[in-house]
């Protein structure tokens, strides 16, 4: 597994056990792991995107970030890719393209989280490392679009063989939409894509081979706004496109994939009981833990006076909260704090002991 790929948990019905279940796979998330990890501790990371990095990934990709300790600048994938390979040796298993939805406690003080996907994990500590709530995709604007919507209208990719075979409609022009377009169009009967006008956000690379395919007949390219679609009982037969050089234009399809971007909200996260301060969750300062034992919340999603809303600021709570994480997981264990540097344990942990 690269710094890059990381692990996807194995498909399952039955509950997935283990120390911490972390939602939200951003850079504090992501620490977390390692926090956890040097402790002896393991992970399960749930996040509405497609893949970790979170705001840093989304946002601003390429944009330089400065305030990083002992890194004068890099950009927000360079963090997000060195994040992974730090918390290589630990192993964690992603949950992608999933929402953290329920979370009740169990009998024996443990709490169960089942996810938009039916993924259900049980673990002794919750962390929730959300940042300002979780990414959820944008809609399709469109009056009588629920009935399409998980059906034959989609805004993420769970599984690709959900597509094979089919006459598939990307919308939009970003990264997403570029990559999912190339990444279907050798499994699909028939791909098109839809965007607005003729420039696109996603990666030359991608443009470059989307054009390629356009050029060989492989997939059609049209520039407008969908405003209609059509079929019955949550089956698409095929949309309406509003043509950006004007009149309109019908696009036959049994499938949409519909990419216009993330916007925030805090969602299923409200209803858990939690003390909540303008959308944010109130923590300690000794641990960060909320109001539910066992439950912790880091980076910009905690509150607490004095707070910053930095990165740095999120690495220092994910390292207190696992401290006292470690009592919830290992209750019957004293934990001794090492230090990376001079630790034989930690070093064999970390894989690289002599």
């Amino acid at each position: 597994m690269s710094a890059t790929e990381p692990q996807a948990a194995p498909a399952t019905d039955a509950p997935i056990r283990t120390d911490m279940v972390i939602v939200g796979a951003g850079p504090t998330g992501l620490f977390a792991v390692f926090e956890a990890g040097l402790l002896g501790l393991r992970c399960h990371l749930v996040d509405n995107l497609d893949k970790p990095g979170g705001q840093c990934i989304e946002l601003y990709p390429d944009k330089p970030i400065y305030d990083i300790p002992a890194i004068p600048r890099c950009t927000g994938e360079e963090l997000t890719n060195n994040l992974l390979e730090q918390a290589r040796p630990f192993h964690p298993e992603f949950h992608l393209s999933q929402q953290a939805e329920s979370l009740t406690r169990l009998e024996d003080g443990h709490w169960r989280l089942v996810t938009s996907a039916g993924t259900v994990l049980e673990a002794p500590v919750i962390v929730i490392a959300a940042g300002a709530g979780s990414f959820v995709p944008r809609r399709l604007p469109l009056p009588g679009v629920a009935p399409f919507e998980g059906r034959s209208l989609h805004y993420a990719v769970r599984k690709m063989e959900h597509f094979r075979g089919k006459h598939l409609l990307v919308a939009g022009g970003g990264d997403s939409a570029l990559d999912w377009l190339l990444s279907l169009q050798p499994i699909a009967a028939s791909t098109a894509l839809v965007h607005r006008r003729d420039e696109f956000r996603a990666a030359p690379d991608s443009v470059e081979k989307m054009r390629a395919l356009v050029a060989e007949s492989a997939t059609s390219l049209h520039f407008g706004q969908i405003t209609e679609l059509h079929g019955t009982d949550g089956q698409l037969e095929g949309v309406t496109l509003k043509k950006t050089s004007g009149g309109e234009e019908r696009i036959a399809c049994d499938t949409v994939l519909a990419f216009f971007g993330l916007k925030m909200e805090l969602g299923p996260l409200a209803s858990w009981g939690l003390n909540l301060e303008r959308n944010l969750i109130t923590v300690d300062t000794e641990a960060f833990e909320t109001s539910q034992p066992g439950i912790f919340a880091i980076g910009d999603i905690a509150t607490y006076p004095g707070k910053l809303k930095l990165i740095l600021s999120g690495f220092h709570e994910a390292a207190l909260m696992c401290q006292k994480a470690h009592k919830y997981c290992r209750p019957d264990q004293k934990l001794v704090f090492r230090y990376t540097t001079s630790s034989t344990e930690l070093h064999k942990r970390l894989g690289v002991a002599d």
